[in-house]
């Protein structure tokens, strides 16, 4: 959702490691580390988070 809502406020999904993005309800999510941690661990990601990702724009997942 974190994502999601940056990348429709500010049109990308590049986000600085340092950002902390506020949902509505007040979480704050700390974005810019998450990503990089999926990023990181996307070996391990299952395919519907990998395909959640790469609908958000995101394409870190090889082929093969």
């Amino acid at each position: 959702a974190a994502l999601a809502q940056y990348k429709t406020r500010e049109g990308t999904v590049t986000v600085p490691r340092g950002h902390a993005e506020t949902l509505p309800d007040g979480t704050q999510v700390r974005l810019g580390v998450w990503t990089m941690n999926q990023k990181t661990r996307r070996a391990k990601l299952t395919a519907y988070k990998l395909q959640a990702l790469a609908a958000l724009g995101l394409e870190w997942a090889s082929e093969g």
